[in-house]
């Protein structure tokens, strides 16, 4: 009897057809699709786009063969695609395709299914000229002017003596010595926060604009110096670009700008609190000159005491020619006329009051004498007598006393007490 095989166990040497999902919608994690099959895919998806004209700036420039490889930045957006272009379209330029150049090619995007990568592959290529560069910023000149970030009463004025200077310059260049060296002559305590950054090229707007914002947020700078010396149409653009203006607008701290020479006007002047017109301008400008502030000061002081000086001379001599007039040099003189009046016064008030008081006194004799020839006194003097009732009423008739009554008699010296008889 045999022994009967498990399917399981039996080993088949015919793998089974994978059918894959027709879309993207129908993948799912247990049918994905194998990168294999994506890749192509996504360069179908893509050789159906147009050409585009796109514009931007050169970097890494190679070389190989007859193709030439590049990377097209966009210096606002810090963005950059991989591009190629034919060395005969470069060629036919006539100028060298360097770094920071501007240019503006026709390409189409592909995608290398191998490595997953995506480029522009370019077919023409031209430069951007000095013509339309100065349209494109007139254009953006006119906007942010229109927006009032050129606007007069927008600029604050700058400190007089800052605690701490913020200066963003080139890592290496003239601009820093000229600001620090002017500035640190004229006046030796002054303090500087240097942030060194690319001025030109790819990188300098980034790096300008992250050093600004970083020395705006920095508590003890009171003035940020923007500074880099002379150039090139072409390399003095990043100063002019719209994301480095605006970021200059916002800062909160006074801003000099010092950019080229003094026939140089990139945007960043008119957005500035403050255009110098060099970096050595900016170094004279933002800090006081000590000696001639001291000689100031000293000027100043010499000033006011001759003005005090003048002042209590004018009241001295002012002085002097009041107490030499008459009415001062003898006061008690003005007074004379006064102190007869005073005098003359007194008497009279004296005899008046003497008159008075010897009319008032006629008077009170005589009304003391009609009021003791009217007292009831001056009868009872010439032996007449009160008899009154013990409840003091006096007795007028007889018939108003009854025999054995009490009666009190006044008399001129005292009074009698009596009882009447019948």
């Amino acid at each position: 009897m045999g022994v009967a095989e498990h399917p399981l166990s039996r080993q088949d040497n015919v793998r089974a057809p994978v059918t894959l999902p027709a879309t993207a919608g129908e993948t799912s994690a247990e049918r994905p699709w194998p990168v294999r099959h994506l890749s192509p895919k996504i360069g179908d998806y893509l050789s159906r786009l147009p050409a585009v004209w796109v514009e931007g700036q050169v970097l890494n420039v190679k070389r190989w063969r007859n193709l030439v490889f590049l990377t097209l930045r966009d210096t606002d957006e810090n963005m950059s695609l991989s591009a190629t272009l034919p060395a005969a379209a470069v060629e036919s330029l006539g100028v060298d395709l360097a770094d920071g150049t501007r240019v503006v090619i026709r390409a189409k995007p592909e995608w290398w299914s191998k490595s997953g990568t995506l480029q522009m592959g370019g077919r023409e290529v031209r430069q951007v000229g000095l013509g339309d560069l100065l349209a494109r910023l007139e254009a953006l000149k006119e906007a942010l002017a229109a927006e009032g970030l050129f606007d007069a009463d927008r600029k604050v004025a700058l400190p007089f003596i800052p605690r701490v200077v913020g200066l963003v310059c080139a890592t290496q260049g003239d601009a820093e010595h000229d600001v620090v060296e002017n500035a640190t002559r004229r006046w030796p305590g002054v303090r500087f926060e240097i942030r060194r950054v690319t001025v030109q090229g790819a990188r300098a707007v980034p790096e300008t604009t992250a050093a600004m914002r970083e020395l705006d947020a920095h508590e003890d700078v009171d003035v940020i110096v923007v500074a880099r010396g002379g150039g090139s149409f072409e390399d003095l653009l990043p100063f002019s670009d719209e994301a480095l203006v605006r970021a200059a607008a916002a800062c909160r701290t006074p801003l000099v700008s010092a950019i080229g020479h003094e026939k140089d006007s990139p945007l960043l002047d008119l957005v500035a609190d403050y255009r110098a017109s060099t970096p050595t301008d900016a170094g004279k400008r933002i800090i006081p000159d000590a000696a001639a502030e001291a000689q100031g000061i000293a000027r100043a002081r010499a000033s006011m005491a001759a003005a005090v000086e003048r002042a209590v001379q004018r009241e001295r001599v002012g002085l002097q020619a009041m107490r030499s007039r008459p009415v001062l040099a003898r006061a008690e003189a003005m007074l004379v006329p006064y102190q007869e009046a005073v005098d003359r016064l007194r008497d009279a008030s004296g005899r008046a009051l003497v008159r008075t008081l010897g009319d008032a006194d006629a008077e009170v004799r005589e009304l003391a004498a009609a009021l003791r020839a009217l007292s009831p006194q001056s009868t009872l003097e010439r032996g007449f007598a009160v008899v009154r009732t013990p409840d003091g009423t006096v007795v007028r008739d007889a018939e108003d006393v009854s025999e054995g009554d009490e009666l009190r008699i006044r008399v001129a010296r005292g009074e009698i007490e009596a009882v009447a008889r019948g």
